[in-house]
């Protein structure tokens, strides 16, 4: 482009005598060229700012791919269990709670339905009770399945020694007042007890048959 601007201003300088019709079309000629070497520039320019955006765009989206699979295998991470956590010894203390609360609870609603001091009505209050309680400790099970169980929630090892530790003093104030609870209708019908033998010595000392 530079040599047939050269040639042109060549001929017009060499030609200063033509008509007037030709310098127009001379002039137009010379400022197409211009033109087209501008448009070229500019088409230039764009092209490196493209190369420029798409380079960017292409860092970026790897930074971001990168970073996606770095945070994609921390949540992994929190899905599993570690060794740690599976070996907690509390784990196995609440396991030892739920068959403390079935075991005793059993042992003392038998001793309660079999002697003669607690009434229909008395009896339907402590099974209600006692389901109640039952039904509460199963769903700390389940939550404690749930904890240690890998793939079930995203959770660091902090965290889930935290759900366990509360889920074991959860269980523990479970056996506290069932033990309270047994003790006071154990205590209960031993005062029944003591008043229907008391009943019965002056009914016999009395000789009036109870």
């Amino acid at each position: 482009m530079r040599i047939a601007l050269i040639v042109l201003i060549v001929i017009a300088l060499a030609v200063p005598n033509q008509t007037k019709a030709q310098t127009p079309e001379v002039t137009q000629l010379i400022l197409n060229i211009q033109k087209l070497n501008q448009l070229r520039k500019i088409l230039k320019e764009l092209k490196a700012g493209y190369d420029i955006l798409f380079k960017g765009y292409t860092t970026i989206k790897d930074i971001s791919k990168g970073n996606f699979k770095l945070h994609e295998a921390f949540l992994d991470g929190l899905l599993e269990v570690s060794p740690a956590v599976k070996r907690y010894k509390r784990i196995a203390e609440i396991v030892d709670f739920q068959l403390k609360l079935v075991s005793e609870y059993r042992a003392a609603f038998a001793q309660f339905q079999s002697g003669k001091y607690f009434n229909k009505d008395e009896l339907e209050y402590m099974s209600r009770v006692y389901a109640r309680l039952i039904n509460q400790s199963i769903k700390n099970l389940d939550a404690l399945t749930i904890v240690v169980t890998a793939k079930k929630m995203r959770m660091s090892d902090d965290e889930r020694l935290a759900a366990i530790d509360k889920i074991h003093e959860e269980m523990q104030d479970k056996l506290i007042f069932l033990r309270h609870f047994n003790s006071t209708a154990a205590t209960l019908g031993l005062q029944r007890a003591k008043v229907f033998v008391e009943v019965e010595t002056s009914a016999h000392l009395n000789g009036v048959n109870p």
